[in-house]
């Protein structure tokens, strides 16, 4: 479990389904951070606060404790530790990060994922099950989709979430369903965990050199190629009010 700063080496893969097929994989590496979290410095790969959480640059327990307090997760989780993209050389940019809750058993009881588009917007998924028990590794959260990512899907439908924690793996799934509830595009996170430390994040930064600017380049090259492949561009709406959405059934206190 993430009880000391961690090196999350990883394959991300997405693959749209329809109106015309479109996938794409590649390697990646996280910070892996216990809260609270401190700076970790680095010319190649580093960790500021402020990329997170208020973006403010304060630590971001606070932020996530609040959030968890207003469902009545706080009572139930012990430790909380942060799954984040680091900045390369200088440069950040997190389409997803993720902050896993435990409880005093290192059972799973919440993640909050802090979702982030290419527009300069924020938007938080809380996952847990309404009577706060412990996240199964098989079972799928739902959450109704309310921020703009891709301009090339509709903000409107579903998202399915799936997490499998132990002690040195780490798998995520996250597929989206349109309005007719129909599954349109699927997407994962597998990979595990190392120490971090100079020489692992320096390993990690030749094996997949300028990956934060590569997760942006990317965005853009598979943009042109769903304009290529006919798929019609969605104009981004303004971003609705409320900045935190929970998965389903699961209610404010």
């Amino acid at each position: 479990m993430v009880i000391t700063p961690q090196l999350f080496t990883a394959r991300v893969m997405h693959r749209r389904l329809f109106p015309k097929e479109n996938a794409f994989e590649y390697g990646i590496y996280y910070f892996a951070l216990p809260l609270p979290a401190a700076p970790v410095p680095g010319l190649l790969a580093s960790f500021h606060r402020k990329d997170v959480g208020r973006r403010d640059g304060s630590d971001p327990t606070p932020w996530v404790k609040e959030i968890l307090a207003d469902y009545g997760l706080d009572q139930k989780t012990k430790t909380i530790f942060l799954l984040t993209m680091p900045r390369v050389l200088g440069y950040v940019f997190n389409p997803v990060s993720f902050y896993f809750c435990l409880d005093d058993q290192h059972a799973l009881r919440a993640v909050l994922c802090e979702v982030h588009n290419t527009f300069g917007e924020q938007h938080s998924y809380l996952c847990a099950n309404p009577d706060h028990s412990p996240i199964d590794a098989e079972q799928w959260l739902e959450a109704e989709k309310v921020f703009h990512v891709s301009p090339f899907l509709n903000r409107a439908g579903t998202y399915k979430f799936r997490f499998d924690l132990n002690a040195d793996k780490l798998r995520i799934w996250i597929d989206y369903y349109d309005s007719d509830q129909q599954k349109q595009l699927v997407t994962s996170l597998v990979g595990s965990f190392t120490p971090l430390t100079r020489q692992s994040a320096r390993q990690a930064f030749l094996q997949h050199p300028l990956v934060a600017m590569k997760a942006m380049l990317l965005i853009h090259w598979q943009a042109l190629k769903l304009v290529m492949k006919g798929i019609g561009y969605i104009a981004k709406p303004a971003q609705l009010a409320t900045k935190i959405t929970a998965s389903r059934n699961l209610n404010k206190m």
